[in-house]
């Protein structure tokens, strides 16, 4: 019986016909002929998800925010696991999309379930419900993970720390390890905040970088600049950039309708905005103990600054 009711479960995978448990679900439910239906309560947080993320917030970050706020999971709790986020952010689903049988029954008396690594097929079933997410927006998220993971790769970290400004951005052109922020105590007892590289005491007592730290308000001030020198010259980059969305691929049209609606509206900052450098720098790569920087957005722009402090 057990064989036969796989095998009718198969059939149904070959022809198409999509069965989903929305119970632990986040953003779907059945309607009365059991059909996929969103959850527009529910839809609203998915959304929000994938905005945070391709505005650069880190799924650690989300996680917190949403514990904070004390946002209800599909189960009716506030409580979210960082990988809950992961998932949502990799489901096809949301797109519309089902993938079937992802994991199958290798014991019909204990009904365990592993994953499928290719022992039995799997079906792709385009648009078999109602999206959630535009499949543009869901694959932009796919290759902003793939960048940040290659990023991490690159400079020896685990995750980007975007709960503080610059976290995991600050690139040591020394060594090509990543800055971590410390904080100082001043002889008038005010704290200073300041970034070194991580390599440079990796080892107690033993210098392995010859970089030298930076004060914070150094990085925001170069950061303020670099965006003061985009709305100087809003109207070559706009120009540039709607010219480039084209032929760019989902994250780069993102990217760059995001940053066309930011200088659209925005004008020369006096004071540093840690929301809007966190949407819009990729990194900032110190190369000489003389100060000198290279700010690098997520449009691809890179310019030069000196640190004269």
């Amino acid at each position: 019986m057990s064989l036969n009711s796989t095998w009718g479960v198969r059939r149904r995978f070959e022809q198409g016909k999509v069965t989903i448990n929305e119970k632990k679900f986040l953003g779907y439910d059945k309607d009365s002929e059991g059909n996929l239906i969103i959850n527009e309560t529910q839809a609203v947080i998915v959304r929000r998800i994938y905005k945070d993320f391709l505005d650069e917030k880190g799924t650690a970050h989300i996680t917190r925010e949403l514990e904070q706020e004390k946002v209800k999971n599909w189960n009716g709790t506030t409580k979210w696991y960082e990988s809950t986020i992961k998932s949502i952010l990799q489901n096809e689903k949301y797109k519309g999309d089902a993938i079937l049988q992802k994991t199958y029954t290798v014991d019909f008396l204990t009904k365990e379930r592993v994953k499928n690594t290719g022992k039995v097929p799997k079906y792709y079933v385009e648009e078999s419900h109602p999206a959630i997410i535009a499949p543009e927006t869901w694959q932009a998220v796919q290759l902003e993970m793939e960048r940040r993971k290659k990023f991490c790769m690159e400079h020896g970290i685990k995750n980007l720390d975007t709960r503080i400004p610059f976290g995991g951005k600050v690139i040591c052109g020394i060594c090509g390890s990543v800055y971590s922020r410390k904080t100082w105590m001043q002889p008038d007892g005010t704290k200073r905040k300041v970034w070194m590289c991580s390599n440079r005491y990796k080892e107690k007592g033993v210098k392995g970088c010859e970089s030298k730290h930076v004060n914070e308000e150094v990085l925001q001030k170069a950061f303020v600049a670099a965006f003061n020198e985009l709305v100087t010259n809003k109207q070559y980059f706009l120009e540039k950039w709607k010219g480039e969305l084209e032929d760019s691929n989902a994250l780069k049209q993102y990217r760059l309708n995001e940053f066309i609606g930011i200088l659209e509206q925005e004008e020369k900052q006096e004071q540093f905005n840690e929301s809007l450098c966190l949407r819009i720098l990729e990194q900032i790569e110190l190369f000489d103990n003389k100060g000198t920087m290279h700010i690098t957005l997520l449009d691809g722009m890179s310019m030069k600054c000196e640190n004269n402090n």
